[in-house]
């Protein structure tokens, strides 16, 4: 069985992001064991200095890293620096890595402010979803539903044209 986790800095507020995100989890269990995990995001001031940011990042990358360390898995940071791919690419990807090497994957999204390099470096693919700029929280749904329209192109469902 293939098991996704996506790891996410901060929680949803909006309740549309929140029912959206529930639909395409439910969705997922059709093809996939998935759980979304939440991590506290850093407190910062209103207009926080690089230096502090740094500081938040790092702190975040502690819970991260801790959760990615603890079973061997492919892990795909989501930052803007990232690769692009279509959905097909993104299907074939996760065919092949559960091929080759691993049936369990880690997504993860940052806060805000990103990543920490830590992160990044850890990360087997950092992946963008966009060269446009999201709101991080929306990148969950979006994630989701990438995953869905994956694993239906591989199954040969009607949902991805």
């Amino acid at each position: 069985m293939i098991r996704a986790e996506i790891i996410c800095v901060g929680k949803l507020k909006e309740s549309y992001l929140r029912e959206g995100c529930a639909e395409y989890l439910k969705r997922l269990g059709a093809f996939c064991e998935i759980r979304v995990t939440e991590l506290a995001e850093s407190r910062l001031p209103e207009r926080p200095s690089e230096k502090e940011i740094a500081a938040a990042l790092e702190q975040e990358a502690g819970g991260i890293l801790e959760k990615v360390n603890a079973a061997p898995a492919f892990c795909a940071a989501l930052c803007i620096e990232g690769k692009s791919m279509h959905s097909e690419q993104l299907a074939a990807l996760l065919e092949e890595t559960v091929l080759r090497t691993s049936s369990r994957f880690y997504f993860i999204i940052g806060s805000s402010y990103g990543l920490s390099p830590r992160v990044k470096q850890r990360a087997d693919l950092r992946l963008s979803m966009s060269e446009m700029t999201f709101p991080h929280q929306l990148a969950r749904l979006m994630l989701l539903e990438q995953l869905y329209r994956a694993f239906s192109i591989l199954g040969n469902a009607k949902y991805h044209k």
